[in-house]
C-alpha cells in the first residue's frame, strides 16, 4: 500500500519518529510537526490511502478525536489529536486517497498541536519505519516531507476558494466524475456547498450543488459548467442541513445533519 502525506499538495511538515524519555507511545508512530514558518495547527488532514474510515473520540485522554482507516490489503492508518473530524464519532466513511477527513489540533493527551500518525499491519502491529510520499522515516529519524497528496487532480479550484474566505470543509461525498463538498464559516454561521468536477474539465457539462436548511426552502445551482457548481451559501447557524450535488447522472443528497 502506497501512502502519501496526510496534508494538502505542496505542504511541507516534519515527520518525527522520535525516541526518548518518556518513550513515544506507540513506538514507531509519527508526530507531524511545524516546519519552518508553517504552523501545522488547523491544517487540513487527508487520507494517505483509500479505505474505510472510522471516526472516534476519546475525549480529553489518549488520542482525543481520532480516525482509523482500514485499507484494502488489511493494513490501517491512524490520525490522532484532531481538532475537527468530517463525521461524528461512531460514523464510517469510504475515502479515496486525498479525501479530507479532519483538521490538526491538540485533543486528548497532547501537549501541543500536531498530527499523531500510525501505519499498522493487517494484524494491528506497528510499522516502526513507515514510508510516506516515498520517504521512509525510521525510529529516531526526523525528516521534512513535502506532500503530493491531491496534486493529481487537474481541477484548478478548491472548495475553499470557491466558497470564499472563512469557509472550511466539514464533509464531502464522492461522485462519479467529481466530489461535492459541504463547508462552514464559523464567523457568520453560513454553510456553503460546491461540487467540483474531476472529468471533462474545461468543457461545459451537467453539474449541480444544493443546500437546504431544515424547515426552509432548498437552494440549487444547476447547469452546464466547466469546473464546478456553486457556491450555494445559506445562513444555517444552529440548524440541520441537507446538502449534496451531482455530476452528470451521479448524484448525492444527504439527510438532515450537521445540526450544530
Amino acid at each position: 500500500m502506497s501512502h502519501k502525506s496526510p496534508f494538502n499538495c505542496g505542504k511541507t511538515f516534519y515527520a518525527n519518529n522520535w525516541i526518548g524519555t518518556p518513550a513515544h507511545n506507540p513506538s514507531g508512530s509519527i508526530d507531524w510537526q511545524d516546519y519552518g514558518g508553517d504552523d501545522i495547527n488547523g491544517e487540513t488532514v487527508r487520507a494517505t490511502a483509500a479505505g474505510t474510515a472510522t471516526f472516534n473520540d476519546a475525549g480529553s485522554t489518549s488520542y482525543g478525536k481520532w480516525i482509523e482507516i482500514r485499507h484494502s490489503d488489511g493494513t490501517r492508518t491512524r490520525y490522532a489529536h484532531l481538532a475537527t473530524m468530517v463525521r461524528s464519532a461512531g460514523s464510517t466513511l469510504s475515502v479515496s486517497q486525498g479525501t479530507v477527513i479532519g483538521t490538526v489540533g491538540s485533543t486528548g493527551g497532547s501537549n501541543a498541536p500536531h498530527l499523531h500518525y500510525e501505519q499498522r499491519t493487517s494484524t494491528g502491529a506497528m510499522d516502526t519505519s513507515p514510508t510516506v510520499d516515498g520517504v521512509t522515516v525510521s525510529l529516531g529519524q526526523k525528516k521534512a516531507i513535502t506532500s503530493s497528496n491531491g496534486c493529481g487532480s487537474s481541477n484548478p479550484y478548491t472548495p475553499e476558494e470557491v466558497c470564499g474566505s472563512g469557509y472550511s470543509v466539514i464533509d464531502s461525498a464522492a461522485l462519479t466524475g467529481g466530489r461535492t463538498y459541504l463547508l462552514y464559516n464559523s464567523g457568520n454561521g453560513y454553510n456553503c456547498v460546491v461540487t467540483l468536477k474531476s472529468t471533462n474539465l474545461g468543457s461545459a457539462t451537467a453539474v449541480s450543488a444544493l443546500l437546504e436548511p431544515q424547515g426552509e426552502s432548498r437552494t440549487t445551482d444547476s447547469g452546464s459548467y466547466d469546473y464546478y457548481a456553486g457556491p450555494v451559501r445559506r445562513d444555517a447557524a444552529g440548524q440541520c442541513v441537507k446538502w449534496g450535488g451531482s455530476v452528470g447522472s451521479s448524484s448525492y443528497t444527504s439527510g438532515f445533519e450537521h445540526c450544530d
